[in-house]
């Protein structure tokens, strides 16, 4: 039997969510996504959406990510819902797939059409939404002669270039960097590192969009 919602658990809802967790309810069948948290609203709402999910597998020892794209359109904005518990060298792989998938659609694309990843602020108790349209991902380490942005796994601290700060001195440390011949400024992010406390990470890094010019290229590193 179908599972209905009462419309005050639906007015709570968004894009079929409840805070932090998701829900996918079909007939005889009820599949669930922990989201990311944050204390920040980047976007709030996002119009002509598809979802996305990558859901959270076990096979005996071994984690799993599963993707479910199946009511995707080519020509709307992406949502991608991913629990939250997957580590970046299960997730990173799977959006690259997806990203290349939509990058290399001729015949319907839409050049408007952005991506969006999925999380649950925790201050607003809303859903939130984080662009990563333009972010080239790769599996490895920058250049040697690049300025590397580099966080790790389940740590306050973050490298400027192998220079370890605190992540809540990242902007002022940064801009306090004297560049002779200004480099490529890229990220990089620990394969091991869950995907929630990427999105974190993500959130921390959008504060640069402060700044008139964004000086981070948008290259990720997974390493």
């Amino acid at each position: 039997m179908c599972k209905i919602v009462s419309k005050n658990e639906f007015l709570r809802m968004k894009y079929l969510s409840l805070i932090a967790v998701l829900f996918l309810i079909s007939c005889g069948n009820k599949e669930d996504i922990l989201l990311p948290k944050s204390d920040t609203t980047i976007i709030s709402d996002v119009k002509d959406h598809s979802p996305i999910y990558i859901f959270f597998r076990t096979e005996g020892k071994d984690t799993l990510a599963e993707v479910n794209r199946n009511n995707s359109i080519i020509t709307t904005n992406w949502i991608l819902n991913i629990d939250k518990r997957l580590p970046l060298k299960l997730v990173i792989p799977e959006v690259m797939k997806l990203q290349d998938k939509k990058r290399k659609e001729k015949a319907h694309q839409n050049e408007n059409a952005e991506n969006y990843y999925s999380y649950a602020d925790s201050v607003k108790e809303n859903m939130a939404f984080i662009p990563f349209t333009k972010v080239h991902y790769s599996i490895g380490k920058p250049k040697s002669n690049d300025f590397v942005i580099s966080f790790k796994k389940a740590n306050n601290l973050v490298w400027l270039n192998g220079r370890a700060v605190k992540k809540a001195d990242l902007l002022q440390e940064f801009f306090s960097t004297t560049f002779i011949n200004k480099p490529r400024i890229v990220m990089q992010f620990d394969k091991n590192m869950s995907y929630d406390e990427y999105i974190q990470n993500k959130v921390l890094l959008r504060k640069f969009d402060l700044y008139s010019v964004n000086p981070i290229l948008p290259f990720e590193f997974i390493y």
